[in-house]
């Protein structure tokens, strides 16, 4: 035992000379690199520490709750998740906690850190940023942890990822199949992983197309209704003849359709409007919307999947992350194709 007292993962990681997370994570046997290990069981032996009764009890699960943090908790892409997850979280006898950051990159700092709290026994995360304060804080999580969203692939975290490059492409090409020419894009913002990817999709169908691309026929904006119909006005104005809006969400698709009506026009006659994510709100609208299918069903499921894999002690590499990507697909509805049924039909 260690002089003045038991020892403790302060001591322990003095000892061993890494970090308290890294201690944690040993010792609540979530996994850490074999080297970390050693030092951190050797540096335990020597201090002569035994876990306590609460630790071990912890160590197996007690808490039995599990926590999802996203954006937006009234956001239709996370309301299906939530579904997903409780389900699996139900099924294995957990319960679900769940914590709205409004993607506010210091609360979803902190909730990685509360790990350490044993609060809750494993998190899944859905940030729609991703900074080097990310990579480090999810690197030293004393718990396990699944990203739902696109990480470096040099980071030990398990992540399910949708493909958004693909689905933008996706619906720009449909909008060209529809004989539409003049597409502008309303998108979230670009310091964002979604914001980015989806761009970057516009921009590739527009060149595999061989259409024109005009940068004053983009707006960057929030993700929301209002913000989708304040954009959409904004690009009537300068550009009139615009025949299409491609939407980076559900929410911005939905507010530039408010604006296609507030201004007479008819749709998708004058102009067709797609969106992503084919939220219950897609085929809600008026018409109905086309969206892109993001898989936010099959990424809910594999997150919980993934998380209590970790915490089932599964035969798993702890040093290896696992990553896995949902392929898009798009649903065709009367936002694009008057012929199409609310339902819409998979293209």
């Amino acid at each position: 035992m260690s002089e003045g007292g038991p020892p403790t993962i302060v001591s322990i990681a003095e000892r061993a000379g890494v970090s308290i997370a890294s201690v944690s994570r040993v010792l609540n046997g979530v996994g850490a690199r074999p080297d970390t290990v050693r030092k951190v069981e050797r540096a335990a032996a020597e201090l002569g520490y035994v876990p306590n009764a609460v630790a071990q009890s912890l160590k197996g699960g007690r808490t039995k709750q599990l926590t999802f943090a996203m954006q937006d908790i009234g956001n239709p892409v996370y309301v299906t998740m939530v579904r997903e997850i409780q389900a699996e979280a139900r099924a294995a006898g957990y319960r679900l906690l769940l914590h709205s950051t409004d993607a506010v990159i210091e609360d979803e700092l902190a909730v990685v850190r509360s790990l350490g709290d044993r609060t809750s026994d494993g998190l899944i995360l859905c940030p729609i940023r991703i900074t080097p304060e990310h990579i480090e804080v999810l690197s030293q999580a004393a718990g396990p942890v699944v990203v739902i969203g696109s990480l470096p692939g040099d980071v030990q975290v398990d992540a399910v990822q949708a493909d958004s490059v693909a689905g933008a492409r996706l619906a720009v090409q449909h909008l060209a199949e529809t004989g539409r020419r003049r597409i502008a894009l309303i998108n979230g913002p670009l310091d964002t992983v979604p914001g980015h990817n989806r761009r970057q999709g516009y921009l590739k169908a527009l060149a595999d197309l061989g259409l024109p691309h005009h940068p004053e026929a983009e707006r960057a904006t929030e993700f929301g209704l209002a913000a989708g119909r304040r954009a959409a006005h904004q690009l009537l104005d300068v550009h009139p003849d615009l025949d299409a809006f491609f939407c980076a969400n559900d929410q911005l698709a939905l507010g530039a359709s408010q604006a296609v009506h507030e201004r007479g026009l008819r749709m998708p006659e004058d102009i067709a409007v797609a969106g992503m994510d084919d939220s219950d709100l897609a085929q809600a609208a008026w018409p109905p919307l086309t969206s892109v299918d993001l898989g936010s069903v099959e990424r809910g499921r594999l997150a919980a999947r993934m998380l209590l894999d970790r915490l089932a002690g599964a035969d798993l590499d702890t040093t290896a992350a696992r990553r896995t990507t949902a392929v898009p697909r798009l649903v065709v509805r009367g936002s694009t194709d008057p012929s199409a049924s609310p339902a819409g039909r998979s293209a």
